[in-house]
């Protein structure tokens, strides 16, 4: 048997180069008890990145798994971040280690909202699937879903002392939500068209909302439930709701009707209030608030920022007042100019006299989202995350007359502006660089730190000079730029071509290049040191030798390493090779039916590869121009392929996100790499092929490193097909409840790989207790049989790794380690069969005070849900009475406990209060204000007296 062929597996080891990802929001967060406002977390692909603003480094990374991040939510005790994925999926990182322990699975697709409630200790998310689902933190389980809306949920908001929600939606409506009876009572159709975002103001009796067109709308709301006093009856449009006694037909339907449309009305009312014009005349991006919201920011799809601010009672009653003097001095004027009596004159309270504008902030670019944070002295930190891959913060001081916004940071250094065309390694495998339309970058490979960002034209190509002491780039206006790293300098722009440079390749003897441009020509350049008129110096520059004239635009030029042949590729889909030395016609190598966009020749000069817009790569021989196979290769075009050195392994990058390892002589697929969540655009491997650096359209560049693991194909199709069974299982029927009726509300939590996987977990345990109990029941009847003690059997060696536990115990401990928030989904999927012997194992359970409020959990939920067999099973009756009688002793027992506890706590909390004269808890800082405003009353009535 011959030997095989070992292909070694390259990871994914960094990403970076991105500072902030536009599909997520910014957030201002306080890290390990810091000041606040130095600290912003942003999305960054699937991380998320925390950077220190002032000293503009990253502090800590809260590592993704793979899908992106699409929203961020710190809780309100600072401590923990909510991270929204574009599966669906919200994680809870704490800011402490960077470690996250709770993660929900509820949303079919990508989280675009997340908030927290006042105590911290519920979730609400809204998705692109339209649901509206509420999470309890503390239990780590989904409460329930909310359906109602018809698209994206932009914004949802839990009104503090009040269990209610209210939710705005692509689909024009602003929803509220009882939480209680979790149903819609009032829905506003007042937006003509998408609602995109919303803020409580006046200490929630204020809703204002941004739409599609120019204006803010206000919406007054008035609380009604405490207004009207139990037992009153409900009068609407002059009918009175008519007691449930009354025995006419007619009248019960009256009463339902009007049920039905005072509902809304015993809970709140909103009315709209006025709208405040904006500047911008497209729609609201995004609209934000400060924690006291005292100040709102709003924008649009352009660079200006617009800061409002809500003024409070005492300052409008100011301006009310000045109002009405400028208006009684008119109306006095008038009266004796006209020499009649006048009615006294009156001011109406409009909407403008409560939000004022306050200023403008114009960033640098676009902004894609805002955040504002107050601090102490009335100053105001704002963070802008801008579309072109940057951080803003700017600072203001809201008590000034004329408050102008200064800039306080602009995070730029740890990424480019726009999209990296360009990528290239150093000789040594130390230096990456990366080039894009106004910038080139050199990082250092293994710290990943920028070494020189030097100003340039638009790059499409780029190479080292060897030495790696100087740079070229081929750029978009047809110039070759040279740059030298010691400096930072540029030494020399070239007017090379008439049109893009698209191409540039080292010549194999290393003493020049070739450039093919648009304009139809292949140049070769040579290295020469010239004498610097500025310095006297000398330095590097290219001299023209040789033009290779082609009839149509080269896309690509590639030399072959022995120095013979040169391969171009043309906008007329072939690949032409000429003879190096002659510039005579070799070979056309025609049958991409797409322009070819990259090619490669193998280290032999025995193979060349080619990738083309029509998805496929083609592999030719170089001695006869005959294709040895032709395969399809990405789901779009092939932007980028090279060779490995010193190999005939190649790898492809495309336009759909993924980056593919070939073996050209067997023609096989060996790995793919995913990573990037937009087109990939090129790819630079390190001269050792060690190191891989790619870039995308989503501004991350990736490296990928290679291991010593082994890649066996067959495994790894293996893998692939488990996968994709794996998501099919996931996507499969979600089980109905029975019981549950298709309404407004629906349970949390969906069916994933990992609810299948507890679930069969938990039928296994099942099984091996079954399996336990015959072994006993078989030695005990063999040693009646025997008629004397017989040695035990031997126990299971799961049963032995956990300890020697007994089989009861390791069900229950199997049940304990399924996450909180799959637990229900998990027991959903077990089969029927299962539950008997589980209801008999959780009255043990109970009997013994094993884990109660868990088993209590499952218990209620496996009722709820298999009601009908189990109340129809005569031999279940036994049990479920058992369990009834048990089930509250136990947790009687428990609530005893609890409720005694929590005295003493009280007991104590007060014998310390009285000792130390010092209030504890939630309600001291709110006693400490009020000491304060009665000693300020105090204080200025003395100073009146006196």
């Amino acid at each position: 048997m011959g030997l095989t062929k070992q292909y070694l597996r390259y990871v994914s080891s960094a990403v970076f180069g991105v500072i902030g990802s536009q599909k997520a929001n910014i957030t201002y967060v306080t890290l390990r008890g810091g000041e606040r406002g130095r600290y912003v977390a942003a999305a960054a692909c699937e991380h998320v990145f925390i950077w220190d603003v002032r000293k503009g480094e990253k502090v800590l990374i809260l590592p993704g798994q793979k899908h992106e991040v699409t929203f961020l939510c710190p809780s309100p005790d600072g401590v923990h971040i909510a991270v929204g994925y574009e599966d669906g999926a919200v994680r809870i990182f704490s800011l402490l280690n960077g470690e996250s322990n709770v993660s929900f699975n509820g949303h079919k697709s990508a989280v675009s909202v997340i908030r927290y409630d006042a105590l911290g200790a519920r979730l609400v998310t809204g998705s692109k699937d339209t649901d509206v689902i509420v999470w309890d933190i503390i239990n780590e389980c989904g409460l329930y879903r909310l359906k109602g809306h018809k698209d994206l949920i932009t914004q949802a908001l839990f009104l503090k002392d009040k269990n209610l929600l209210v939710t705005c939606s692509k689909d024009s409506f602003v929803k509220w939500w009882d939480l209680d009876t979790q149903h819609c009572f009032k829905t506003m159709v007042g937006h003509r068209s998408e609602v995109w975002g919303m803020v409580l103001l006046n200490q929630q009796n204020r809703l204002l909302t941004g739409s599609a067109d120019s204006e803010l709308r206000a919406w007054d709301i008035s609380y009604l439930e405490e207004e009207k006093a139990k037992g009153e009856p409900k009068v609407k449009k002059g009918k009175t709701l008519l007691n449930d006694d009354d025995d006419d037909d007619d009248d019960d339907e009256n009463n339902e009707e009007a049920v039905d449309e005072s509902l809304e009305e015993r809970i709140l009312s909103c009315k709209k209030a006025g709208s405040i014009l904006r500047e911008a005349r497209d729609r609201a991006v995004s609209l934000t608030t400060d924690s006291k919201a005292r100040v709102i920011a709003c924008h649009g799809n352009d660079s200006v920022l617009e800061l409002f601010t809500v003024l409070s009672e005492q300052e409008v009653q100011r301006r009310m007042n000045k109002k009405l003097k400028k208006a009684k001095k008119k109306a006095a004027k008038a009266q004796e100019d006209a020499g009649e009596e006048t009615a006294e004159p009156v001011v109406e309270r409009v909407l403008k006299d409560e939000i004022i504008r306050l200023t403008n902030i114009n960033a640098s670019a676009k902004i894609r989202w805002v955040d504002c944070l107050s601090c102490v002295g009335g100053e105001l930190k704002v963070a802008l995350l801008l579309q072109n891959n940057t951080i803003e913060t700017y600072s203001l001081k809201t008590s000034d007359k004329t408050p102008t916004a200064d800039k306080t940071a602009r995070l730029t250094l740890g990424g480019h502006r726009t999209d990296v065309r360009t990528l290239s390694f150093s000789s040594d495998n130390l230096a990456v660089l990366s080039a894009s339309g106004d910038t080139v970058k050199v990082w250092n490979r293994s710290t990943l730190q920028v070494i020189r960002t030097m100003a340039c034209e638009y790059a499409l190509c780029s190479l080292f000079v060897p030495g790696d002491r100087q740079i070229i780039l081929g750029t978009k206006s047809g110039k070759l730029q040279i740059f030298e790293l010691a400096s930072g300098s540029l030494l020399e722009t070239v007017d090379a071509h008439n049109g893009a440079v698209w191409s540039l390749c080292l010549a194999p003897d290393q003493r020049g290049i070739i450039s093919g441009s648009a304009d139809k020509k292949v140049k070769f350049w040579e290295f020469e040191l010239i004498k610097d008129q500025m310095t006297g110096q000398k330095r590097l520059t290219v001299q023209h030798t040789r033009t290779l004239q082609l009839e149509e635009d080269v896309l690509c030029v590639k030399f072959s390493p022995d120095h013979r042949l040169l391969a171009v590729s043309l906008l007329d889909c072939t690949v032409k090779v000429f003879f190096t030395d002659t510039l005579k016609f070799f070979l056309s190598l025609y049958g991409h039916k797409l322009p070819v966009l990259c090619l490669d020749i193998t280290h032999d000069s025995t193979l060349i590869a080619t990738g083309s817009a029509d998805r496929n790569v083609k592999i030719w021989g170089l001695d006869f121009g005959d294709c040895h196979r032709s395969m399809f290769a990405h789901d779009d075009s092939v932007m980028f392929l090279q060779f490995l050195p010193k190999t005939h392994l190649f790898f492809t990058a495309g336009k759909d996100k993924k980056i593919k390892q070939w073996d050209a002589d067997k023609f096989e697929l060996i790995q793919t790499l995913e990573g990037h969540h937009r087109e990939v655009w090129c790819l630079a491997i390190s001269p050792n092929g060690d190191h891989l650096v790619s870039s995308s359209h989503d501004k991350s560049l990736r490296l990928w490193e290679r291991t010593r693991e082994p890649i066996i194909l067959e495994e790894e199709r293996e893998m692939e097909r488990e996968a994709e069974f794996e998501e099919s299982m996931a996507k499969g029927d979600v089980p109905v409840v029975p019981g549950e009726t298709q309404g407004e509300a629906a349970p949390a939590s969906k069916k994933t790989v990992e609810t299948v996987k507890a679930a069969e977990r938990i039928m296994e345990a099942l099984e091996l207790y079954k399996e336990e109990g015959w072994k006993m029941e078989e030695h005990k009847y063999a040693c009646e049989h025997a008629g004397k003690e017989l040695p035990p059997p031997k126990p299971n060696p799961i049963l032995v790794a956990f300890g020697n536990i007994s089989p009861s115990h390791y069900v229950l401990e199997v049940i304990r380690k399924v996450r909180s928030s799959e637990l229900e989904v998990s027991l959903l999927v077990l089969p029927f069969p299962y539950v008997p012997q589980l209801l008999k194992l959780f009255n043990s359970y109970i009997q013994q005070g094993l884990q109660v409020e868990l088993v209590c959990r499952c218990l209620f939920f496996l009722l709820k849900i298999h009601f009908g067999q189990i109340s129809s099973n005569q031999m279940l009756v036994s049990v479920i009475d058992e369990l009834r009688t048990n089930t509250l002793s136990k947790v009687r027992e428990i609530r005893d406990v609890m409720g005694f506890n929590s005295a003493a706590l009280q007991f104590l909390q007060r014998e310390i209060e009285s000792k130390e004269d010092v209030t504890f808890f939630a309600d001291a800082t709110g006693r400490l204000d009020e000491k304060k405003r009665r000693r300020r009353k105090r204080e200025k009535a003395v100073l009146t007296i006196a």
